[in-house]
């Protein structure tokens, strides 16, 4: 069982490369960059993983604060369980104290949802991922809604917010990215109080 003193390994799923950099898919990349910037570091390319990491610190200054390693693994979203389990494996992080942020498509554009296990509802970095540890970690889910008319569950999420989407998306981005750092400071349940939408 973890205790307080463990690190988190908080992973932003996504997509490498610019052509995808602004998919409704990477929208857990988008978090983790935003996450990035609040602990005053830069990504760098881990030694262990196919994946960029940056360690620090959230929350407040003192015991409050929680020892963090943010990652984006930069295998595609359908392989993220091997670099998402390498470095669960080389900073011994307990499966609990995983946190995967990803965009979620039953559920309404901009809502969240933050809870600890469960399917990956066809969520293929999930499936990757729970594959390769278990399903007992958590997950930030990122609301990104259903595809309009026909259109296909996989050219939706591949392509960009629409442009009324991003008016929002800064606020949406910055909400997530608050729910994570309460997340650890909090404790779930009242995490999912204050932001379960």
């Amino acid at each position: 069982m973890s205790d307080a003193t463990d690190p988190w390994l908080i992973v932003g799923l996504g997509n490498p490369g610019p052509e995808y950099a602004a998919n409704r898919h990477n929208v857990g990349f988008m978090v983790a960059d935003l996450l990035a910037e609040r602990v005053g570091g830069k990504f760098k390319r881990a030694q262990k993983a196919q994946a960029q990491v940056l360690e620090g610190r959230i929350g407040p200054p003192g015991p409050a604060s929680r020892r963090v390693v943010l990652a984006k693994p930069m295998s595609y979203m359908n392989l993220s369980g091997g670099p998402v389990t390498a470095l669960r494996d080389f900073y011994k992080v307990p499966t609990d104290h995983i946190v995967a942020i990803h965009d979620e498509l039953d559920i309404d554009y901009g809502m969240l949802r933050l809870k600890l296990g469960g399917g990956d509802n066809g969520h293929n970095g999930l499936k990757s991922m729970t594959k390769s540890m278990g399903p007992e970690y958590h997950r930030v889910r990122f609301g990104i809604g259903r595809p309009p008319g026909r259109m296909q569950v996989a050219d939706f999420v591949l392509k960009d917010f629409s442009s009324t989407e991003r008016k929002e998306l800064g606020y949406l981005v910055d909400r997530a990215a608050d729910s994570v750092e309460s997340l650890l400071a909090d404790g779930l349940e009242r995490a999912q109080s204050t932001y379960n939408s």
